[in-house]
Formats: C-alpha cells, structure tokens, sequence
C-alpha cells in the first residue's frame, strides 16, 4: 500500500470535520502520514494593502488548522500529523498539494458555501483535477453504515482504476465490496417499438459474458476480498446511489463509457456526487496504478 499522506481539507465546518475523521481512520490503517491543509485569502472583492489586515485574516486560518491538527491528533495520537497552511482557494490548495498524496479527502460543503447546496465549489473542482483519487465526505453522518463498499464498472479504462482502488479500499478496511454494472440498450426494452432485427436476450446476455470477463482477472489479485456482482437494467446514477445507501464507501471512475472525450467528470460521477448519502470516491484513469 503506498505510504504517501493521506491529504484532507480542513475548516471546520461540519463536512470538513467528517472528512478529517475519515482521513484520519484511513491514514491509520493505511500506516501512512496525514497531511491536514487548510487555505486562506482575503475574503473580499478588492485587495487589501494592510498588512496587519492580511496578516489578522492569515492568523485566523492558522488558528483553524491547528485546530484540526488537534482533532486529529486526538483521534488518532501515535499518528503522523503535519498540519499544511495554504494562501488562495481550498481547491487550489489541495490540487497543489496532491501530487505529493496518496489520496484526497475533503468535504462535500465547506464553511462558505450555501446551506441548500449539495456540493461546494472544491468539492466540485477537485474531483476534476486532481492528481490522486478523491474521497468527498458528505457532512450528515448516515444512520446506519455497513461494512461494505460499491463501486461502478461499465468496462472504461476509468472504472478499471475504479475497481482496483475499490479493492485496495475494502481489503483496507476489512469491507465486502459490491460490484454493480448498470446496463440499459432500449432494443431490450418490453414494448412494441423495440429496435427491428435484435434479439433482446441475447444482446443482454452478451453484456453479461463481457461485465464478468473484465472483472474477473481484477478480482483473481485479491481472492480474500468478498465480492458480490450485480447485473441490472438501470440508469447507473440512481441504480449506485440506491445500492450505496447503507454502505460506507461508493467508488466511481470520473468518466465512463459514453462521456464526451473533453468531459472532466462524466454525469454519473456527477450524479452520485449530489445525490449519494455517503462518502464517494472519484478515481481517473491515471490513478489505475496509483496505489499498487
């Protein structure tokens, strides 16, 4: 397992606290360092030329850093914390920072965003660029977690990467992992208007032989992981988001099959980012031997 830090985003409201919590349990297990980074900048339009102003506002932010540090630290106290003061944005600030990490964490909302909104601004952003995987931890606990995590397969090279960190992640954690491919063709579809000259049995049958056979050499590397496949004939956004409900981890590629080719994150990474209740990772097609 690489020993990189673990990075999370940290200030202090209630998602990013989630987020610390998560980072710090997967730090530990991962016997690896946790980097805990909290950004600032003058948080009006016009720039300020008082340095004691800019230096108030600086301090503030050192403030709630050391206050996560402290938390994690208690958390977790033989833990290797190291605390990361940033100028700018948090997404900026994390994006710098992950090409030294193993994985970024971060909540889905942070302390300026909007109360109605699912997702704030980095959680938005940093899923798209990031040089590792990302994990984006909602701020309301679930009500009951499983030991189990999800994780989306449709064949592309991203859910490749996808399957084998959610296989790292639930060996990790001593989770079962479900494998879910979410298939629709409208030739398959009941009704008069099916597609002229298609066998719907077929054609499902089909795509079956080739969801087992691109997971099955995947599933070969890490035998003491229990596994359960799921074939179903859903829209994959909502068809994950139901199956992750109870679990503690849903992992999706950040762009599968059918996204444009400029496309960042693709709509299902999308989806499951506003919808799913529970922690979601997003893994690039780059990350596939990130954390061999």
């Amino acid at each position: 397992m690489d020993r990189r830090a673990v990075l999370v985003g940290y200030d202090a409201s209630p998602a990013a606290e989630r987020a610390l919590r998560w980072a710090v349990a997967e730090a530990s297990l991962r016997g690896a360092p946790l980097c805990v980074c909290h950004a600032w900048s003058w948080p009006y339009p016009l720039r300020s030329r008082d340095q004691d102003a800019l230096e108030i506002v600086r301090g503030m932010g050192a403030l709630a850093l050391e206050d996560g540090v402290r938390l994690a630290r208690e958390a977790a106290p033989d833990l290797d914390v190291r605390p990361l003061l940033a100028k700018g944005t948090a997404a900026g600030a994390l994006l710098d920072a992950s090409a030294e990490a193993a994985l970024v964490v971060i909540g889905a909302r942070g302390a300026g965003g909007f109360d109605r909104l699912p997702l704030g601004s980095a959680a938005v952003h940093v899923p798209a660029h990031a040089a590792r995987p990302v994990v984006v931890v909602p701020a309301d606990e679930p009500a009951h977690a499983a030991r189990r995590m999800v994780v989306g397969v449709d064949g592309s090279a991203a859910s490749e990467a996808a399957l084998r960190f959610a296989l790292q992640e639930a060996r990790l954690w001593d989770a079962t992992l479900t494998l879910v491919c979410a298939w629709w063709d409208p030739a398959v579809l009941p009704g008069p208007d099916r597609l002229p000259f298609t066998d719907p049995d077929s054609v499902r049958e089909q795509a079956q032989e080739r969801f087992a056979a691109s997971v099955t050499p995947l599933l070969a590397d890490c035998p003491d992981v229990a596994v359960e496949r799921r074939f179903v004939m859903e829209r994959a956004q909502h068809v994950l988001a139901e199956s992750a409900r109870d679990a503690m981890l849903l992992v999706v590629g950040d762009r599968g099959i059918g996204a444009w080719p400029r496309t960042l994150v693709g709509a299902v990474a999308r989806s499951v980012l506003h919808e799913a209740p529970v922690p979601v990772a997003v893994v690039h097609e780059r990350d596939v031997d990130a954390n061999a």
